[in-house]
Parts: C-alpha cells; structure tokens; sequence
C-alpha cells in the first residue's frame, strides 16, 4: 500500500500532469486532430505558465505554511523530535551533502531548539529507502558533529511516512508535550497525524517556501513549480489520510 501510494502520488503532481496534457496535444496532432490539439496545447502551456508564477505559487502553498506560527518562544520540554527528509550517501562527500537541504534546514532548526533546553532527548526520524544507511542515522551523525551527545539522540528507523513516525514516537514521548520540527508545508498534516494517535506536539515549522520574492527572475520559475510540487503532495497526503480515516 505504501509503494501504491507512493506511485500514485507522483504522477499526480504538476510537471507529470503537464505533460499527461502534451502527451494528449500530440496524439491528437499525429491523428490530425488539429483542434483538440491546439485546447490541449494552450491547457498545457497554461497549466505551466500559471503554476511557475510566483502569486499564484504563493497562493497554493500559503494555507499550509501558514496553519502554525514558527516557535520564537521554546516552552520546557523534554524531547524535540525532528522528522527526516531524504539523503544520499556518499563517503567521498562531507554528511552536509549526503542529507538533502530540507533535511539539514530541519536538523538545525531542530538543535536551534534543543540548545535551548536542559536535559532534553533529540529524536530523528528517517528510514532508508534506496540508500543503505538508514535516515535517523545521518541525521544523528551530523548532530554528533555539530555537538550533540551521542546518549542524547534517540533514533527512529523503523517509520516510513508520517502516520508510523507519529506511532513509533508515542512508544517514546507517551502524551507528554514535545516539540515536533518538520517543514512549514508538511506541519498541518504532520499535526493532524500525530494528534490523532492521541500525542501532543507544539508546531515548530521550518523551510518556510512561500515567501514574496524580489526581483524579476522571481516572477516566473522553476523554483515556483517546486512550490506547487511540494503543496500537491501535501493537499495529496491529507486527502489520503481523511480517506484512511488516519486523522
């Protein structure tokens, strides 16, 4: 169900949908279907045009980001729980560039947050995926270097989304109140997810993506898809999980 879920979800994101709607342009052209071809061009080429503009980006990816104010004021707790996202391993190159950038803007609001805390336990989450090392692991290695006690990290591998890191993490925290850290656009669904298994988590959202840009280069690109891509996956994921009945 997972790996379904998995690929499903990536086809129905906007560069596979665009060009789902070239492909249907050109079979109608090769058919000579000159009229269908064109609405399906001008779709396509709208569908593009729209989704790379920054207002419209911004506006799609808005409600999310939004739903949690980031955490300037750290309560007393006693775990902060960091979820993963992604890596590569590599030897040749240094732990900052096995993990992707999302995953290190993450750890480090993470350990923003820790530093600030006394005897609080960090927990990291990630499984391996196609990589041989699991994600907990890089990301608790590169905490180790940047000054965290190796008894003060708790690793979760087992998980693989976000419903199983909420499971898994009440085995640990129970119904106590903790920090949880992912990105701004992941935050209501992870919120929802883990209030719904009964734990009680203070939003503290990172990697904030909707933020009004300046200059002409910011009005249309790709890093404005990229918001999209991310928003969909998330309006995607909730849909799922209130489907499932997980939240």
């Amino acid at each position: 169900m997972f790996l379904f879920k998995k690929i499903v979800s990536a086809f129905l994101l906007p560069i596979p949908i665009g060009l789902f709607l070239l492909l249907i342009a050109f079979y109608f052209l090769i058919t000579n279907s000159y009229s269908k071809a064109k609405i399906f061009l001008f779709l396509a080429l709208s569908w593009f045009v729209l989704l790379s503009f920054q207002p419209i980006s911004n506006a799609i990816i808005n409600p999310l980001e939004n739903s949690h104010k980031a955490l300037l004021d750290i309560p007393k707790v006693n775990y902060v729980l960091v979820l993963g996202s992604g890596h590569t391993t590599n030897e040749n190159l240094s732990i900052t560039s096995e993990l992707s950038h999302v995953a290190i803007v993450r750890l480090n609001e993470g350990l923003r947050i820790y530093k600030k805390l006394d005897n609080a336990k960090l927990i990291v989450s990630g499984y391996k995926g196609f990589d041989k090392n699991f994600h907990s692991q890089m990301s608790a290695n590169l905490a180790m270097k940047l000054g965290i006690k190796k008894e003060n990290i708790l690793q979760m591998s087992k998980p693989v989304d976000t419903r199983q890191e909420a499971i898994e993490a009440k085995k640990i925290i129970g119904v106590e109140p903790f920090i949880l850290v992912t990105s701004a656009s992941h935050m209501k669904r992870s919120i929802l997810l883990f209030k719904k298994e009964g734990l009680n988590p203070i939003a503290a959202p990172t990697y904030h993506l909707g933020l009004e840009k300046k200059g002409y280069s910011s009005i249309f690109s790709s890093e404005n898809m990229y918001k999209v891509k991310v928003a969909f996956h998330e309006y995607l994921g909730i849909t799922w999980a209130y489907i499932k009945g997980y939240i």
